[in-house]
């Protein structure tokens, strides 16, 4: 391992960028849908070792100095998520002749712009190097802040965050209610970094024990979490949650010509009845944007929904709501959630309130028209964001924290004003990405998110991965990816014992603050070692 180690850290030139490049690529084996997370017991080694290498020439500055280390890390994050996120180009190819030309940017450009953000996090961490333990503790904890700082920079787009490469089964999952995803992230780099050491000698014992240890307390957390939470006295729930997955080719979703023939599919599919012995659906769910046209336009629509719907039970659907706009004020539309009783009527709604910049809304929009530039969803000429998140009541008396479609990656937005709710409700349409990695990612991160808030999760999707997910973060009925049907399970309960987002705030902060402090003193002993 010390050859292989040395060779990497004298790499140069163009050998050295398709190193880090490729070490970046392989990481994404450990996420969905592959979950071989020992792949980074591989790939963060050689970036450590090629920041080992990473030097500039003292004659330019610090920022010269840095660039190497700049370099290595853009190069690591531009394969990571070249590999991770190329099937965001499928959603450009959904109407080719208006967006094909944008696929290098989906493809390529963005990628580039995220790489910065683990540029920005091994540069960092080369201003805490030295050559023991302290030198993955300062990676450890970069990578956490840039993981952090990518939930809310220029909107946020915290995708594939490297914690959520952690977790491959619900066991490895439960610690992410402690420490949240980006402490996850911060703890992760150091785990699967802690190999390098071997190759370098120094702080290699303490290294790899600290490794083991954290490896250990996060295995051992997974099992007594859902130990306890399957030993937990819980009443059984009334509500029977019916998740109908239309499979609607995305190109057919908006066309005039299918309109009826969705709303038909949807309307027969929500009609179907419970397997002999099982109870009715107390609340049927549609994903999002479910409906092909305005609700509020279609009166006739709402009469058939009634005439579907049993008595006592509840549609919960995605559908774009419009607004007038008054005084002069121009039309506006929303994503939105609707939840409709049995006689028709409308008695709730939540609308989206983050929105995906240039799929729903374009970005500094009065500029970017000019040069012929629309949103991805332009059906209604872009949507506009709810001035608030609040709690969804649904019949039966629970409260459903609405997160549509990538909201569920946010962590803050599974927390509203009113409190913690029922279950987190999450109505998406993966169809724009087809049959790639995508669906499976966005679905394990929503999965987390119900561990965090130990909530279980009810998740509607036209075409992805539709599944009810217990607070634990296991499944408990899914429908696979491209497979039109339903299912019925019984609404899991939520865990009365569960951590307040400001407690996994502070755990971040502290493990930030550790790492950052090991790193310190291991770069003071280095220095005082050479003086």
């Amino acid at each position: 391992m010390e050859r292989i180690a040395e060779s990497i850290m004298l790499s140069w030139g163009v050998k050295r960028l398709l190193l880090a490049f490729a070490a970046g690529a392989l990481s994404v084996l450990a996420l969905p849908p592959f979950n071989f997370f020992a792949v980074l017991f591989i790939s963060f080694p050689v970036l450590v070792w090629l920041l080992d290498g990473a030097s500039g020439s003292a004659e330019r500055g610090l920022l010269g100095r840095m660039r190497p280390a700049f370099a290595t890390g853009w190069w690591f994050g531009f394969g990571y998520f070249v590999a991770g996120l190329w099937w965001l180009g499928n959603a450009l190819l959904v109407d080719a002749n208006g967006f094909a030309w944008a696929l290098p940017l989906a493809v390529f450009g963005l990628p580039a712009v995220l790489a910065l953000f683990y540029g920005v996090a091994t540069s960092v961490a080369w201003l805490l190097w030295s050559d023991g333990i302290g030198r993955i503790a300062a990676l450890g904890a970069a990578f956490g802040l840039v993981e952090w700082a990518r939930s809310f920079v220029m909107t946020g787009f915290p995708w594939n965050a490297i914690g959520y490469a952690a977790m491959p089964a619900p066991l490895m999952m439960q610690s992410v209610e402690l420490v949240g995803i980006f402490g996850m992230s911060a703890l992760t780099v150091f785990v699967f970094s802690a190999p390098a050491l071997v190759g370098t000698r120094r702080g290699a014992v303490a290294g790899m024990v600290a490794a083991l240890l954290l490896f250990s307390a996060h295995a051992g957390y997974g099992w007594f979490a859902l130990h306890r939470l399957d030993g937990a006295r819980t009443e059984p729930s009334a509500a029977v949650i019916r998740i109908v997955q239309p499979a609607i080719d995305q190109s057919a979703k908006w066309d005039m010509a299918e309109r009826e023939r969705i709303f038909s599919r949807l309307l027969a599919f929500s009609a179907v009845a419970p397997r002999e012995g099982q109870p009715r659906p107390t609340h049927i769910v549609w994903p999002e944007t479910a409906l092909p046209f305005l609700l509020t336009e279609n009166p006739g629509a709402l009469s058939r929904i009634a005439d579907m719907l049993q008595v006592g039970q509840t549609l919960i659907t995605g559908a774009v709501r419009f607004e007038d706009g008054a005084g002069g004020a121009p039309q506006r539309y929303y994503n939105t959630i609707y939840v409709i009783d049995d006689e028709g009527q409308i008695i709730g709604s939540a609308d989206k309130a983050h929105l995906v910049p240039f799929g729903e809304y374009l970005p500094f929009e009065a500029l970017l028209r000019r040069f012929g530039l629309t949103p991805v969803a332009e059906t209604f000429g872009g949507f506009s964001a709810a001035d608030r998140r609040g709690m969804l009541t649904l019949p039966g008396g629970l409260g459903a924290v609405p997160l549509i479609c990538y909201e569920a990656i946010f962590p803050d937005l599974s927390v509203v004003p009113e409190g913690r709710g029922n279950l987190l409700l999450n109505l998406t349409n993966d169809a724009w990405y087809g049959i790639t990695p995508g669906p499976y990612q966005h679905l394990r991160q929503a999965q987390v998110r119900a561990v965090e808030t130990r909530l279980p999760l009810v998740r509607a999707a036209n075409n992805g991965i539709s599944a009810v997910v217990d607070s634990g973060g296991r499944i408990v009925g899914s429908l696979p990816l491209g497979e039109a049907g339903v299912f019925d399970v019984e609404l899991p309960p939520r865990s009365d014992q569960f951590s307040l987002i400001r407690i996994r705030r502070f755990n971040f902060g502290l493990i930030i603050v550790i790492m950052v402090l090991t790193a310190l003193v291991a770069r003071k002993s280095k220095k005082q070692r050479f003086d």
